[in-house]
């Protein structure tokens, strides 16, 4: 943004003289300073920012979220309503849009998020079955969620999914190797239940405080979907502040599932690997996440993960189906007032397994 000159100001007094009558004086007060390009960015309502993540299955992906944010009312916490596209180098293309609200003097929160993607994967070893796979995949995806606040921090509410999951294999090998380990075709809409307890002083950047969410989705046949299955989902995140505006950030996750599709059961979750290519009946998670105040405007990460699937032939007790996690990043603070960060992080998992991501906002 370019930044704005105030124009200087020119002020004529007159002064009378019981002697020498009236005299003019021009007086040229100080020029105001100039409002800088950061200033401006920060007080504007707009904000683009650049995407970028890469990881050995993806590829690397690049592209850009443009974002709008607006305020309901003086109490309510900043709404936010952008676009986002991507670009792989595999040739894939993923695109979407999302609105999160707060209104009614954050009585009542919405969110909402519509998603295309024609998306291209190379895996060396997919699910555990030893075997590489090469998938071609079109998602359509709309989910959203309601909340309302019934008492002090605490919000009930339902949330709703429709998806369209179209997949095939790049090569007739391919499409056996789908066919052993269970991935075909569906399309699913699900219906469910939420309770959250929020105590958080900020959605973006919080500096204390901790969020519970328990909530489930209900998916069946008789709600577009192609079969019956049942996924709940257990999320604690605590804030810790300490020293000079430093924050440490815990979460753990739990994510269960019941009949599922074998491409949607659940799945690890840490930065390092990629959704869907490690998932099992049920996965737990634990992170530990160190964010150090650098300046006004910076940032720093340092965090620890571990995943574990478990249910059926998986267990905790065996190495193959835990997934440690460690990285580092550093962001910049575009906008202060409503928390948001522009956010770059390394993350290394095991067997070669790594991220790289640029994008908006803290991983949680």
């Amino acid at each position: 943004m370019q930044g704005k000159w105030k124009s200087a100001a020119l002020v004529m007094t007159l002064a009378c003289s019981s002697q020498s009558g009236f005299s003019a004086e021009a007086k040229a007060t100080p020029e105001a300073p100039a409002e800088s390009a950061a200033s401006l960015q920060e007080k504007s309502p707009w904000m683009l920012i650049p995407v970028l993540q890469s990881n050995p299955k993806l590829g690397t992906s690049a592209g850009a979220m443009a974002g709008y944010l607006h305020y309901f009312d003086e109490k309510s916490r900043p709404s936010i309503f952008a676009v986002t596209g991507q670009y792989t180098s595999t040739n894939s293309v993923i695109a979407g849009g999302f609105a999160r609200t707060s209104f009614d003097e954050d009585q009542q929160r919405l969110l909402a998020g519509l998603m295309y993607g024609n998306i291209k994967n190379d895996y060396s070893d997919y699910l555990g079955s030893g075997v590489p796979l090469q998938t071609n995949t079109e998602l359509r995806s709309f989910i959203s969620r309601y909340l309302y606040r019934t008492h002090g921090n605490f919000f009930l509410g339902a949330q709703g999914i429709y998806q369209n999951f179209a997949i095939h294999g790049e090569t007739a090998f391919d499409d056996q190797i789908m066919d052993i380990v269970g991935i075909r075709p569906y399309k699913s809409g699900g219906l469910g239940l939420v309770g959250q307890y929020d105590s958080r002083n900020d959605e973006n950047m919080p500096t204390e405080g901790m969020v519970i969410n328990l909530n489930n989705m209900a998916y069946r046949e008789k709600l577009a979907g192609d079969s019956d299955f049942d996924i709940y989902r257990f999320d604690v995140r605590y804030f810790f502040p300490h020293g000079d505006r430093n924050v440490l950030a815990l979460r753990q996750l739990n994510h269960v599932t019941h009949d599922a599709p074998a491409q949607i059961r659940a799945p690890v979750q840490l930065r390092g690997y990629k959704i869907g290519q490690y998932n099992g009946d049920y996965m737990s998670s634990l992170e530990v996440e160190e964010r150090l105040r650098l300046g006004d405007k910076w940032t720093s990460t340092l965090f620890l993960g571990l995943a574990c699937t478990y249910g059926g032939a998986q267990s905790c007790s065996d190495s193959e189906d835990l997934y440690p996690a460690l990285g580092a990043g550093v962001q910049y603070i575009l906008k202060p007032k409503e928390g948001i960060v522009m956010n770059l992080e390394y993350a290394q998992g095991k067997d070669s397994n790594y991220g790289v991501y640029l994008k908006m906002g803290y991983a949680y």
